[in-house]
């Protein structure tokens, strides 16, 4: 029965997916236009149709000013194609909302489906290849000075590790466990408290970071610049923190971590680069729209991933536990995002728009693919270590889904400021 359920939702998807695209191919009731210009000084009108006109019961002539006449043929409901139009449009507009709750919604339909080593192998697709390809068109998509200059911007870059590695672990981490341990102490448990404290002293996310700022309209310059500083700078800086709050005597594989993260980023944004010196970069600024919903489908893709793993495994909490989790970490991530927005884009700090919304998202996210690995190295053999990643697992889904509903609040910030 359960896999004839499962059956009965693919069909389902597959049908609603199928009627979606038979919707927005729908062709337009509307005729071909006539236009036709009159000669102000012989008063003759000179008339182009594009094709063969057969007036209906809805054709009618609309003159402009003196000179332009147009005629619009085929009949039909005028107001029919208006639907259309405005139900396509909203959709453009919103595709990145819309393919979130698909992809949630499919997740939990089918989280077997789309869990790393499933038949279709998202992790390696999606999480591999599919960030490779981001990395690459960022790359593409940069001029080499805006790469410079967000590199050579050092007091936006030094504000954002401070807030990364300076304000999260000391003004929202250290607060907020000693807070709750001391005035709701049975809200959580002490390991679900140390995991918080963990998550505060983590860098940013890479690949997340940069597709939320490109979708927002910021500067992407500054968010791979910061997200490559972070992580770089997470290799000490993190375990030094630790170390701090917990005296755990630390060894890290240094050269691997540095060596996944220049194979991940480096060499990717470095390929692009190279490729701005060929007919690749026409053809990319040809079809910028197109790698643009291409960018926007791989993060779709990563969030499916992410919340069919977390679907599919689960994290061992018990329900108040959870609760109390999913209660604190969107809030958390929120109030976090928002601040730092807020900060970034003082008139003290004199950055741009672009460049705020980018210090933003890098500040106030936490890595889970740097994090996860970290905390199973410091702490490997610790009875609590499935504690210990908890909260990290947890953001992780929601700093995507939270990020992607502000991404309509940001880009009209960032068009706004251009105008």
């Amino acid at each position: 029965s359960k896999s004839i359920t499962k059956m009965k939702a693919v069909a389902l998807f597959l049908l609603l997916l199928s009627s979606t695209s038979a919707f927005l191919r729908a062709p337009s009731n509307n005729g071909p236009v006539a236009s036709c210009r009159v000669n102000n000084s012989q008063k003759q009108p000179r008339c182009a149709f594009p094709g063969p006109s057969h007036l209906g019961t809805n054709d009618g002539l609309r003159v402009t000013g003196d000179d332009v006449v147009s005629i619009r043929g085929g009949g039909g409901d005028a107001a029919s194609p208006s639907i259309v139009a405005k139900s396509k449009a909203f959709i453009s507009k919103n595709f990145f909302l819309i393919g979130m709750g698909v992809a949630v919604s499919f997740a939990k339909l089918l989280p077997e489906l789309g869990k790393n080593g499933s038949i279709l192998r998202p992790e390696l697709f999606i999480g591999k290849y599919g960030v490779t390809i981001i990395f690459l068109l960022s790359g593409l998509s940069l001029k080499l000075s805006e790469l410079t200059n967000a590199a050579a911007n050092l007091k936006l870059n030094g504000l954002i590790q401070l807030m990364t590695f300076g304000a999260w672990p000391f003004l929202v981490g250290v607060p907020l466990t000693k807070g709750l341990e001391l005035f709701a102490p049975s809200l959580l448990s002490k390991p679900l408290l140390e995991g918080l404290l963990i998550l505060t002293c983590l860098p940013t996310t890479i690949n997340m970071c940069i597709i939320l700022t490109s979708a927002s309209g910021g500067n992407v310059a500054t968010s791979l610049c910061n997200t490559v500083i972070s992580n770089m700078a997470g290799i000490f800086l993190t375990p030094a923190l630790l170390l701090r709050f917990f005296g755990t005597t630390i060894e890290l594989p240094f050269f691997e971590l540095v060596s996944k993260l220049c194979n991940k980023v480096l060499l990717p944004v470095a390929v692009g680069q190279a490729l701005r010196a060929t007919p690749v970069k026409e053809f990319y600024t040809k079809h910028s729209s197109f790698f643009k919903r291409l960018q926007e489908v791989v993060l779709l893709g990563i969030v499916w991933n992410a919340f069919c793993n977390a679907f599919s495994k689960g994290l061992g909490l018990d329900l108040g536990n959870a609760i109390t989790l999913f209660t604190i970490l969107p809030l958390l991530h929120i109030g976090s995002l928002m601040t730092f927005f807020t900060f970034f884009k003082s008139k003290l700090l004199n950055v741009s728009p672009g460049e705020a919304v980018a210090a933003a998202f890098c500040s106030s996210h936490k890595t889970l693919a740097f994090g996860l690995p970290l905390i199973n190295t410091i702490f490997e053999g610790n009875p609590n270590l499935a504690a210990y990643c908890a909260p990290l697992m947890l953001i992780h889904p929601l700093q995507l889904v939270l990020g992607s509903l502000l991404v309509p609040y940001f880009k009209t910030y960032t068009e706004e400021s251009q105008e």
